[in-house]
């Protein structure tokens, strides 16, 4: 293979895996350009090192030396998975990471496109992660559930107030615990519920509503 479309091959991986790479720093993910870039640059050397080992062993300039095609390729599939789960991690019931460790993965596939001379899928490919990453969740928007945890006095006005805005929302009540504890001899109480918005309805615009009412002495949303 000419050194000059090897060249070529490895300036559009770091590209690819530079421009991915990027939308992840914007957003402080634990992978950032440099590791996308590495992961892509590798993924299609080894590419690179498979086509000219298979081509010398084709032409012949190669004598008694048999060859497993393919077989460095699946070792770079399987292996970027160990570098995707140093990105996930668990903190307070909740799992982040895995969109960057899923886009370390697709970033490895596509080095090995380009390292292939797969230039079409390479490229199409990048887009279609880029407008994974970018466009998708705002396109397809999901409200998943959530708990909010709601502490209040004057039980019986502020319930009623809470009940009638669900309402008013079309929010659905899942689930509600309560807790009732007494401070400075007056009841203090605490409603956790775990809520199904409807479209177009946020939880930012359902806590801030929901702080304005003075009998409600705070509230805070956490995952379910």
């Amino acid at each position: 293979m000419d050194w000059t479309v090897m060249l070529l091959r490895i300036l559009l991986a770091i590209a690819i895996g530079t421009i991915i790479g990027i939308e992840r720093e914007y957003k402080n993910r634990p992978a950032g350009m440099r590791t996308h870039v590495l992961v892509c640059l590798g993924a299609c050397v080894i590419a690179l090192l498979e086509s000219n080992m298979h081509q010398m062993i084709m032409a012949g300039t190669t004598s008694g030396v048999t060859y497993n095609y393919g077989r460095l390729t699946a070792q770079v599939i399987s292996g970027v998975g160990f570098l995707g789960a140093g990105t996930i991690f668990t903190a307070q019931k909740k799992v982040t990471g895995l969109t960057t460790a899923a886009s370390l993965w697709n970033v490895a596939c596509l080095g090995l496109a380009v390292g292939y001379g797969l230039y079409f899928i390479a490229v199409a490919g990048a887009l279609f992660v880029l407008l994974a990453l970018l466009m998708l969740q705002k396109i397809v928007h999901v409200n998943a559930a959530k708990k909010v945890e709601i502490k209040f006095d004057n039980r019986v006005e502020t319930i009623e107030f809470i009940n009638s805005y669900f309402t008013s929302l079309g929010v659905e009540i899942m689930d509600l615990d309560f807790h009732v504890e007494n401070v400075d001899g007056e009841n203090q109480y605490t409603n956790t519920y775990t809520l199904h918005l409807p479209q177009g309805v946020t939880y930012t615009e359902v806590v801030n509503k929901l702080s304005e009412h003075a009998n409600i002495l705070s509230i805070r949303t956490t995952n379910t």
